[in-house]
């Protein structure tokens, strides 16, 4: 007992960093990140999960000569501050947990700027009251230096393995299954602790890494069967209709469903959209299926019919991997294929990933004239945007396949009043409030775009397809959307209904056009557009359906493993019924397991860059067969 109380005195100042450090990450827990516990051996796990890392932690400092022991304890505590900090940022905006992926991708710093400032707090000065703390007893004296250290460090490295054994034990117990479920970051952090997520999150990525490695040819035959046994033939009377015409792609930035045919103060948010509806084929259930690389994600999704990576941006961490990607299968027949997008080429690895995507050509800010007038946010304002585009769509060759991305309706959300159509939101969320005048502002700009593509003679042999790439607004503006929403409460069977999207296929001069209830998402664009150019997707390696398909499945797949079909919608490890009623387990089971399958091989593909064994054969042009056509 008495060498017990002799270590505890002698490590009084290790012993207060650890406490400290397991009652800030509890406290960030709670207050910062929002997680709940439902029942009390949750509550327990959420309260000891810091306890190993910071013992381990703390442990490591000890291992210095004794003038730097005390010092390095302060080392570590801002370290470890600062893992906490970065990550209660990104939670601010992207409701998720950062990953090693994300870490490296530095490139993308340059252009956050004021997104980052928004997302401060001033009592986020609160955060380092532990290191100061620290600090003050080592500079008043009040804790002396530790001499003559020998095992305690090895034995404490051991207490913290005893600890976070325990922990996981005990979670696994609440949770089983818990370590295979890499997605659900949330649920990994709120078993095993925030610093232990990151080190296991680092074993996950040197994981995959590996699988390049070890893949060989054999790996894409089995992703291949699988798919084409998913495969759908495509709408006779749909097949080919945009034969020989242009394709725009417009992807509408953090553009939701709730607010189509929907108001502010009264005022119409997206009159133009509404319009264009009517004369289009709208899906109104159509789901974003991006993970952290958000824009980039969704790019990757419609351009592969595949799945962005659960962490990170598959533009970074793959961009030099094969892919059988939409812009170079088009090339390939005869069509010129460009983005637009006036951002810097660096941002999200895109000068590297287009070249993976068989690109022709990218027009990035350089080919834009942008000023301090003309911009606004992150950049050049859309309806100049829009305006300058034109003529770089007409120096290019026809048939061309050509993907506008647009800036103006991004986090924060900001406009100058000039540009204000529709007044601010009223609410507790500046970020919901500022949300509406952007969107008004970005319709009004996809308006005048339409205008100027008639008015070039571009608009009747062009097919346009506009969709949302992402969320805008997080779950941490939840109070703030159930208000506008006119709802007690935001549920997680709200939160999956929130990641629609607006999904316009707009084809001038067809006369049909309806709303289509069809549940979807960005994974079903590429079969979809395919299709209506009247190209076969047979031979293609994809997970996504036409959305026109009399066979299509009505199902959308999320990345963090949420399923959406008519009938039901399972999220957080929980099946709901159409009208968000709970039910029973059973019901959602067979949609879940093929929702892990298309995840898993889709993954495949990614890691082990799978299409650099696969040969694609020469489509047959006539899909649908002569007895299916009549």
């Amino acid at each position: 007992m008495e060498k017990v109380k002799s270590a505890l005195s002698r490590l009084k100042l290790y012993w207060l960093a650890v406490f400290m450090l397991t009652i800030k990450s509890y406290i960030l827990y709670k207050v910062g990140f929002n997680i709940s516990a439902d029942n009390m051996l949750q509550e327990f796990i959420l309260i000891i999960n810091p306890l190993s890392s910071a013992v381990l932690f703390f442990a490591i400092a000890l291992m210095f000569k004794h003038r730097l022991r005390n010092i390095m304890i302060v080392a570590f505590s801002i370290i470890a501050t600062l893992v906490l900090y970065f990550n209660l940022l990104y939670y601010r905006f992207f409701t998720d947990f950062l990953t090693l992926p994300v870490l490296f991708q530095t490139s993308n710093l340059n252009d956050l700027g004021t997104s980052i400032v928004g997302l401060m707090h001033l009592g986020d000065v609160l955060i380092i009251v532990d290191v100061l703390i620290l600090t003050l007893l080592i500079v008043t004296k009040r804790v002396p230096a530790v001499h003559r250290l020998k095992r305690e460090p090895v034995i404490l490295m051991s207490l913290a393995v005893v600890l976070f054994l325990a922990n996981l034990s005990i979670a696994q117990a609440e949770r089983p299954q818990l370590l295979s479920r890499s997605f659900d970051r949330e649920l990994l952090v709120k078993n095993i602790g925030l610093l232990n997520y990151h080190v296991y999150d680092g074993y996950i990525q040197s994981q995959s890494r590996a699988q390049r490695v070890f893949a060989d040819s054999s790996d894409i035959v089995e992703v291949k069967n699988y798919a084409q046994a998913n495969h759908k033939e495509p709408d006779p009377e749909l097949f080919g209709i945009a034969e020989g015409k242009n394709v725009v792609m417009i992807s509408l930035e953090s553009l939701q469903t709730f607010v189509i045919n929907n108001t502010v103060n009264g005022e119409e948010v997206t009159p133009f959209l509404n319009d264009l509806i009517e004369d289009s084929y709208y899906f109104e259930n159509f789901y974003h299926q991006t993970a952290q690389g958000k824009t980039s994600d969704s790019e990757f999704i419609v351009e592969n019919s595949m799945f962005g990576r659960d962490s990170g941006s598959v533009f970074f961490t793959h961009g030099g991997n094969e892919y059988n990607a939409l812009p170079e299968i088009l090339s390939d027949k005869g069509m010129y294929s460009s983005v637009m997008h006036a951002n810097n080429k660096s941002f999200w690895n895109r000068d590297i990933m287009y070249q993976s995507l068989g690109y022709d050509q990218f027009f990035d800010i350089n080919s834009y004239e942008v000023t301090e007038e003309n911009s606004v946010g992150w950049g050049l304002k859309d309806v100049d945007f829009f305006e300058q585009s034109i003529d770089l769509l007409q120096s290019q060759p026809q048939p061309f396949y050509t993907k506008f991305i647009t800036l103006t309706n991004h986090f924060p959300f900001e406009l100058d009043e000039e540009d204000k159509m529709v007044d601010e939101y009223d609410s507790n969320s500046g970020t919901l409030n500022r949300f509406f005048p952007t969107v008004r502002y970005m319709d009004h700009a996809v308006e005048r775009f339409f205008e100027e593509m008639k008015e070039a003679d571009l608009y009747d042999d062009t097919i346009f397809i506009l969709y949302g790439d992402h969320y805008g607004i997080s779950e941490n503006h939840n109070k703030a959307m159930s208000m506008y929403l006119d709802k007690d409460e935001i549920t997680p069977f709200d939160t999956v209904q929130l990641q629609r999207v607006p999904m316009i296929v707009h084809i001038p001069g067809h006369d049909k056009h309806k709303t289509i209830d069809t549940v979807g998402g960005q994974i079903d664009v590429k079969p979809t557009l395919m299709h209506l150019l009247g190209h076969s997707t047979r031979n293609d390696i994809q997970f996504g359906t036409d959305l026109f398909s009399p066979e299509n499945e009505s199902m959308a797949v999320l990345r963090n493993g949420s399923v959406i079909t008519d009938d039901i919608v399972y999220t957080n490890n929980t099946c709901y019924n159409k009208d968000g009623e709970e039910i029973e387990a059973e019901a959602c089971e067979p949609y879940v397991e093929k929702g892990i399958q298309d995840l898993e091989h889709s993954d495949r593909i990614i890691y082990g860059d799978l299409f650099r064994f696969f040969d694609s054969q020469e489509d047959d042009e006539t899909e649908p067969d002569e007895e299916d056509a009549a």
